[in-house]
């Protein structure tokens, strides 16, 4: 959702293309609905999830879109996306980290349980200045609502 606002000239962040992020956001998540979104908790090397995804890309690309010119601008993106060096992968890199707190926080409001590990997986790593903004607002909003739940017992 945060990418549909960088059209927005009130929200536009300097040097990041937002189709182009938008593009690769996408296509990051190819992977991930072949072989799932695998969390750190799960315990699988970093190693072993690249090469689940590369596999799944590898699939996508040659075996569903035969190599086609769409396919190789996918794959492109998705290994744009891995190598994290340009400005719109470091930004969506950050992004998926900041959902991933995003919606852990709102599963302790709804089912009370603390999901520490994904905050400390997440947002520790962003880089942005604006996504480190907003996974700030995010732990504040968490502090909030767990000093709200201690005082009212």
């Amino acid at each position: 959702m945060v990418l549909l606002k960088l059209d927005d000239e009130r929200f536009r962040i300097p040097r990041i293309l937002p189709d182009r992020c938008v593009m690769m956001a996408l296509v990051h998540d190819l992977a991930e609905a072949q072989v799932g979104d695998i969390a750190p908790r799960e315990g699988i090397p970093k190693a072993e999830k690249h090469r689940l995804e590369s596999e799944a890309m590898h699939n996508i690309v040659h075996d569903m879109l035969h190599n086609s010119p769409a396919a190789q601008k996918i794959n492109a993106l998705w290994m744009e996306y891995e190598d994290g060096q340009s400005p719109e992968a470091k930004f969506v890199k950050d992004l998926d980290r900041f959902e991933m707190a995003s919606q852990a926080l709102e599963y302790e409001k709804n089912h009370g349980a603390s999901l520490q590990p994904f905050f400390d997986s997440s947002i520790p790593k962003l880089q942005h200045p604006q996504v480190q903004e907003w996974g700030q607002g995010l732990l504040g909003e968490r502090y909030n609502i767990s000093n709200t739940s201690t005082t009212s017992r």
